[in-house]
């Protein structure tokens, strides 16, 4: 079956500034990645990330590639990362089946021809991913959570006890220009990424799940002096540009997923924002 794509174009701030509720939702907020037995993927201009969700429940998903990419196969000038975010399931690379339980990740480097989304004999499946383009073909990788590099950050005192599982980034797995990791709030915590920051050398892409179905996260972007927010839902992801800031707080504790592409893999560069100094 065919790969589901839309392509989402880029933005300039100074027209962000005058986008309705409708507009804002239509350019920055994908709702739609988890279909039923589909592989969903939205092709966006900011540093050309793809993002993905496979949804496998009577039968196993191949990834092919679509017209846009103007390619044979999905990651022959592609790497991938897949984050699954449901119950233990498979994922077959080139003839290779790579288990996948919740949280963990798997990189598949540029020129993998076939990439097959299995389903799960444990529950329902959902596979995450973020895809960029690359220039060399680094070897595919499972992250298990244990290998993943984790910083514990903030205090419930400030709504923001979290910890970060940095997944697929340069100390774990090599890559060309794609980082990927996960965000899990901790009980009593609805605040993540505050401080909240801007990198104007990388995008970002947020997907928010674990979240009760029937809460919603209040998800904040647009220039740091202005500012706008998308409500969000479970497994529902945001497009975040270079100039954008990117923080939400939930009715209830979540996990999200954030994935970034662009010319620098310092995950610590970034320019910070005061509290205070947002408007």
């Amino acid at each position: 079956m065919p790969i589901s794509h839309a392509t989402r174009h880029a933005v300039h701030p100074e027209d962000f500034k005058m986008y309705t509720t409708e507009k804002l939702r239509a350019s920055f907020l994908i709702e739609t990645l988890f279909q039923k037995d589909t592989i969903q993927a939205v092709y966006t201009l900011y540093d050309r990330l793809i993002v993905g969700g496979a949804h496998p429940v009577d039968k196993a998903l191949t990834l092919e590639s679509f017209a846009t990419l103007r390619s044979d196969h999905f990651l022959d000038r592609r790497e991938m990362g897949i984050i699954n975010i449901g119950a233990t399931s498979d994922i077959t690379v080139a003839g290779k089946v790579y288990t996948l339980a919740n949280k963990e990740a798997l990189y598949i480097g540029k020129g993998n021809e076939e990439v097959i989304f299995h389903p799960s004999k444990h529950g329902e499946t959902y596979f995450y991913f973020n895809s960029a383009p690359a220039h060399h073909a680094y070897p595919v990788k499972k992250v298990s959570l244990e290998e993943a590099e984790t910083v514990e950050l903030g205090s419930l005192v400030n709504a923001n006890h979290r910890i970060i599982r940095k997944v697929l980034i340069n100390s774990v797995a090599e890559s060309c220009q794609l980082q990927m990791g996960l965000t899990e709030l901790q009980k009593g915590s609805v605040w993540n990424t505050m401080p909240a920051h801007t990198h104007d050398r990388r995008m970002e892409a947020y997907l928010y799940f674990d979240l009760p179905e029937d809460q919603t996260v209040c998800h904040f972007m647009g220039e740091p002096q202005e500012t706008r927010h998308l409500f969000m839902k479970n497994r529902e992801a945001a497009i975040s540009p270079p100039w954008s800031i990117h923080a939400g707080a939930g009715t209830a504790s979540y996990s999200f997923i954030w994935g970034m592409a662009g010319e620098n893999l310092d995950y610590n560069d970034m320019d910070k924002i005061k509290i205070t100094d947002l408007k």
